[in-house]
């Protein structure tokens, strides 16, 4: 294993911290995105579209389950890396990519089955807005992945670890959270 020079170490803490300032901006908009959802759900007295009585809550929770259980394989694969353990790093940063797949297949598979579109109100609005910029966000996570698992190949590329390994790991864990509280806004608290 070679290690990084003083320079190297000091720039990827700047990128590191580049990186959790544009996560941070990440986070305002969608808390601009939360606060929108719950002004209008608490002030419009019919909020749900016509003859939809609620959202169906099992196949999302299971979806949630497999994405939210994706941020502990990311944290496997970025232990493996950091223990030199490449091939356990590539296995479980494939399986985090997989379930990251699986995620945004469901979030399809629900959209297609929904009574209501885009353009039923402001509710179906706000759902495809909010569960689309999300997909959007994990689709990006699922590429980066793809990115950093095709560098991993590169000999001696993570010799010293990876800060982008790092950033994507931070990112989606960021996306995880996300969607916690989104899955809770839309699904839970649905009266």
């Amino acid at each position: 294993m070679t290690t990084t020079t003083p320079q190297e170490h000091a720039h990827g803490d700047h990128t590191l911290t580049g990186f959790v300032i544009f996560l941070l901006s990440e986070s305002v908009i969608f808390l601009a995105l939360f606060a929108g959802y719950a002004i209008y759900k608490t002030s419009s007295p019919l909020w749900l579209p016509p003859g939809v009585e609620s959202l169906e809550v099992a196949g999302p929770l299971r979806f949630t389950v497999v994405l939210v259980s994706s941020s502990g394989v990311i944290w496997l694969a970025e232990r493996a890396l950091h223990r030199g353990r490449l091939g356990e790093f590539r296995a479980w940063w494939l399986l985090t990519m997989a379930m990251g797949t699986v995620f945004l297949v469901g979030q399809g598979l629900e959209w297609a089955g929904l009574p209501f579109g885009l353009g039923d109100g402001v509710y179906g609005a706000s759902f495809y807005l909010l569960t689309g910029f999300h997909g959007l966000h994990v689709l990006t996570g699922v590429l980066l992945m793809g990115l950093m698992l095709a560098r991993s190949f590169r000999p001696g590329n993570y010799d010293g670890g990876s800060v982008g390994v790092t950033a994507v790991s931070l990112f989606w864990h960021f996306v995880d959270v996300i969607w916690v509280v989104l899955f809770v806004l839309i699904y839970v608290w649905q009266r």
